[in-house]
């Protein structure tokens, strides 16, 4: 049994030619923009964009730490791939892992001191990035409502 679509498709109405341009668009804007600013990253900082995410997501947290599941969805990665950067942070002492003391079966991550250092080294370049290959682009936009939209698309 096939699921029956709630309109037909004769009552849907066709794109205009901005709307088609927004939606071409977006697949672009989301494999393009962190790329680009990752690069930017990289190149000044020698650290990706993921590893900022993570350090600035802990920053952000209670305490400054999070077990490893909350940090893996907080920052929209895979348990594997949190932990991964979560050992090459822990190795340049930007992270603590530690046992949870509640359950004794998850691990927290902890950003530490020299961790937050090394992020407010980093959000400068971060910044910049942000603002170079997007919100210079949105000059002129409404950016309270374009952010509400995003968020119930997201939603």
């Amino acid at each position: 049994m096939t699921a029956k679509p709630t309109r037909s498709v004769d009552t849907v109405r066709p794109l205009t030619a901005d709307e088609e341009a927004v939606v071409r668009s977006l697949p672009q804007l989301i494999h393009a923009l962190p790329r680009a600013i990752d690069a930017d990253m990289l190149r000044e900082q020698r650290l990706s964009l993921t590893e900022y995410v993570t350090l600035m997501t802990l920053s952000e947290a209670p305490d400054r730490q999070l077990r490893m599941g909350q940090l893996a969805d907080a920052c929209e990665m895979s348990l594997s791939g949190t932990t991964r950067i979560v050992h090459r942070l822990e190795s340049q002492g930007f992270i603590q892992r530690t046992q949870c003391s509640q359950d004794g079966r998850s691990w927290l991550a902890a950003l530490t001191d020299a961790g937050m250092a090394r992020l407010q080294e980093v959000y400068p370049v971060n910044l910049a990035a942000v603002r170079r290959h997007f919100l210079d682009h949105l000059v002129g936009l409404d950016l309270r409502k374009l952010a509400a939209a995003l968020r119930d698309v997201g939603a």
